[in-house]
């Protein structure tokens, strides 16, 4: 008994601590290519002020982290239209998409993390400037 108590404990702590939620870390240019054949859909997950500093990946959705944390103004509509292509990420580093993918993938969708923005750019991938946000 004491033994499939244990057991027990030792399973919920894995499911909890994310072990069943892992998410596939792809290369920038393989998320290039999932895009270009319309099997998925890049997501920057970082802050506006970030778009506005250092540019986009040309083909990503913006749609920040903190909007993702907090009310999901723009998220909710985002996954609602987008139900069914794969959902790629990408941040600065890798860690803030990687949360993101984390959790969309405990929802059941189908998600990567394409790591940071710095991995694109040194792919040689095409990127596009953001305006700064008017204050």
């Amino acid at each position: 008994m004491r033994s499939s108590l244990a057991l027990l404990a030792i399973l919920a702590f894995g499911f909890s601590s994310g072990l069943a939620t892992e998410v596939a870390r792809i290369t920038p240019s393989e998320a290039a290519k999932r895009v270009a054949a319309g099997q998925a859909v890049l997501v920057d997950v970082r802050e506006p002020g970030e778009w506005a500093e250092t540019g986009v990946a040309a083909p990503a959705v913006l749609l920040a982290k903190s909007d993702f944390d907090g009310a999901q103004k723009d998220w909710k509509p985002f996954l609602e239209k987008n139900a069914g292509p794969e959902i790629i990420l990408y941040c600065r580093s890798g860690n803030r998409s990687g949360k993101v993918a984390a959790a969309l993938a405990a929802q059941g969708r189908r998600v990567a993390n394409a790591g940071g923005f710095k991995d694109w750019q040194a792919a040689g991938l095409p990127t596009r400037p953001v305006p700064a946000a008017k204050p």
